[in-house]
């Protein structure tokens, strides 16, 4: 769904990728790295925050490789560039390197704009990735996920999916390739009904939930009701690995803004203060075992065990325990 340049060259030397949409924007970097990588296998990748890229670091990257290397420099953020730093940027803008492509992200808006206006002055290939704020702009989002594979779904199943699955687009795209993954022919409203709806407080997430915070007999419960209303056991373990992996991820990360967290970990903001509640009781030395129940979980529901729905709540028993690690430390 990003909206992209009349002179859509890939590999341009220049690519500003404008928007706070982190799906889109990590898109329009993987295309460019792909494309990059299509041409030369050895590419050089150099993914940089703007505090790494530092005065005179970017002359670094970009100065002649005797073996005429083909590079590929990446700034997220680069509306946080200090002001030497966007000198150099800038001068760089006036006469990029042969073989490199460099690639700003930018949130947009006021801050940085001096350079976001230089980029394009100088003819820079762009790649919007504005929020998807409305219902509408989701809608269109799914509907372009399906086309993209090369398989059909009714305007019903792609309405049940934003319905059932909410804002996040990294979710909404997951459920995309899940479904294209799992089924054949025409993708309609049953079959996201089949995976995503039934009782609404018997939903993959609830399960998820209600085990991260250490509560195994509700999420025990949940889990049941899940599988009795027709939820695939291969949703319940992808969402009890995404709340693992979140608490995991959070615990390890530098205190901060909600806002802050969630452009670092690539979360939504109120999903960081919803994980922040859950993570307490946690260990790191719970996480791995909650992930290692989760692994085991997954291979038994894909054809590694007798029982699935046994690995699932062996599953949820071992993540309730390593939730409340701390208590028992």
């Amino acid at each position: 769904m990003a909206r992209k340049s009349a002179d859509d060259d890939v590999l341009a030397p220049v690519t500003v990728a404008v928007g706070q949409e982190d799906l889109l924007l990590d898109r329009a970097v993987q295309e460019v790295v792909a494309a990059a990588r299509a041409a030369d296998a050895d590419t050089d990748v150099r993914d940089l925050t703007s505090e790494q890229l530092q005065p005179g670091t970017l002359a670094e990257l970009t100065s002649p490789s005797l073996f005429a290397e083909r590079k590929v420099v990446v700034v997220r953020n680069a509306q946080d560039l200090s002001a030497d730093t966007v000198k150099d940027v800038k001068a760089y803008l006036g006469a990029p390197a042969e073989e490199i492509t460099l690639v700003l992200l930018h949130a947009g808006g006021a801050k940085g704009k001096a350079l976001l206006d230089a980029a394009r002055k100088a003819g820079a290939r762009e790649v919007a990735c504005p929020k998807m704020t409305k219902p509408a702009d989701r809608l269109a989002f799914v509907r372009q996920e399906f086309r993209g594979t090369g398989r059909s779904a009714t305007p019903e199943a792609c309405q049940a999916l934003v319905d059932s699955i909410g804002s996040d687009l990294r979710e909404l795209a997951s459920a995309v390739a899940q479904l294209v993954a799992d089924v054949e022919g025409t993708i309609d409203e049953s079959v996201v009904g089949r995976y995503y709806t039934g009782r609404a407080e018997a939903s993959s997430f609830t399960v998820a939930d209600r085990a991260v915070e250490g509560r195994a007999a509700e999420a025990l419960e949940a889990l049941r009701w899940s599988l009795a209303t027709g939820v695939a056991p291969v949703m319940i373990t992808s969402a009890l690995a995404q709340g693992v992996r979140a608490i995991g991820k959070l615990s390890s990360a530098r205190g901060g803004r909600p806002a802050d967290l969630a452009r670092e970990l690539g979360m939504p903001p109120w999903k960081i203060d919803r994980v922040r509640q859950q993570m307490r009781g946690w260990t790191p030395d719970g996480v791995a075992v909650a992930l290692r129940a989760v692994a085991e979980a997954d291979a038994g529901v894909k054809g590694g065990g007798d029982d699935p729905e046994y690995a699932l709540e062996k599953a949820v028993v071992a993540i309730a325990r390593a939730a409340r690690s701390r208590g028992r430390g």
